[in-house]
C-alpha cells in the first residue's frame, strides 16, 4: 500500500519495552520476520503517541489532525537481497481518531481499532490507558528521571536509545500482506522513565504468553519530533 510521505509531529511518544521468551514470540511471528534477538530475548513493547498537525508533506499544518495512539510491536529481523534488515512487526494498531479507525488497512498501512484514551500529563508524571473496541486494553503510570533502569537487559540508556533508533521501519499485517512504514524522526532523543504501574491486556494473555514470559525491561520518553512516514514496499 503506497501512501503519500506524512508530516507532523509527534508531541509525546512513551516506549513501554519488555523481554520475552523466544518460543512464545515466534509462534506469533508471521513468515518472512523472526525475532530479533538481545542477549537471548526477544524484544517487545507498547508505542503510546500523541500526534499533531498530520497531513500529508507539504500541506499546511491547520489541516492537519490530531490523535492519540497505541502501538503493540515486536523487534524482528528477516533476509532481503542477500542481507538481513531489522525493524518491528506490529500486529496491532490503537487510535482516537475514527478517521484513522476507518482508513486504517484501506487508505493507510495497518488496521487501526478505535479506543478510548485517558491521559494525564502534570509535571513531568504520566497517566495513560485506553481501552479497544475489542477490549484490549492498556495503562501506564511513569514519571520522568534521570536514571535509566539499572535492571534493564539494555544496561545503559544509549544502548537502549541505539537499539530503538535502529527500529524505524514498522510491518504491519493487510489481509494476507504486511503494509511497511518508516519514521523519519527530524531529531532522536529518549529520556527514561520511571514506571510505578503498567498493564497490557495484550501481553498478559496466557494462552499467547504463558506466565512469566513476557517482562517488563524499561520505559523511555521523546517529546516534540519533527518527522516524516514514508511507505515501504509490501511483504
Amino acid at each position: 500500500m503506497k501512501i503519500p510521505t506524512i508530516h507532523g509531529y509527534i508531541n509525546r511518544r512513551i516506549l513501554i519495552n519488555f523481554t520475552a521468551d523466544l518460543k512464545s514470540v515466534e509462534k506469533i511471528i508471521p513468515f518472512p520476520f523472526r525475532p530479533k534477538i538481545y542477549k537471548g530475548k526477544a524484544i517487545v513493547g507498547i508505542f503510546l503517541i500523541r500526534l499533531k498537525d498530520i497531513k500529508p508533506k507539504g500541506f499546511p499544518n491547520f489541516i492537519g489532525v490530531n490523535s492519540e495512539n497505541g502501538a503493540h510491536r515486536i523487534a524482528v529481523e528477516w533476509d532481503e537481497n542477500g542481507e538481513i534488515k531489522s525493524g518491528v512487526y506490529i500486529p496491532r494498531r490503537d487510535t482516537s481518531l475514527k478517521l484513522n479507525a476507518f482508513v486504517g488497512g484501506r487508505l493507510f498501512p495497518g488496521k487501526h481499532y478505535l479506543a478510548k484514551f485517558n491521559v494525564q500529563e502534570v509535571n513531568g508524571n504520566y497517566h495513560i490507558d485506553f481501552k479497544s473496541s475489542d477490549e484490549t486494553e492498556t495503562s501506564i503510570d511513569a514519571a520522568e528521571t534521570k536514571a535509566f533502569n539499572e535492571n534493564s537487559i539494555f544496561e545503559t540508556l544509549e544502548n537502549a536509545s541505539e537499539f530503538f533508533k535502529n527500529s524505524d521501519l514498522g510491518y504491519s499485517p493487510n489481509n494476507e500482506k504486511f503494509d511497511g512504514l518508516r519514521l523519519k524522526a527530524y531529531n532522536w532523543e529518549v529520556k527514561p522513565l520511571k514506571v510505578s504501574n503498567v498493564k497490557s491486556s495484550f501481553f498478559e494473555n496466557e494462552e499467547i504468553f504463558p506466565k512469566g514470559s513476557v517482562n517488563f525491561d524499561n520505559a523511555l520518553l521523546m517529546t516534540n519530533i519533527e518527522h516524516e512516514w514514508k511507505s515501504e514496499q509490501e511483504k
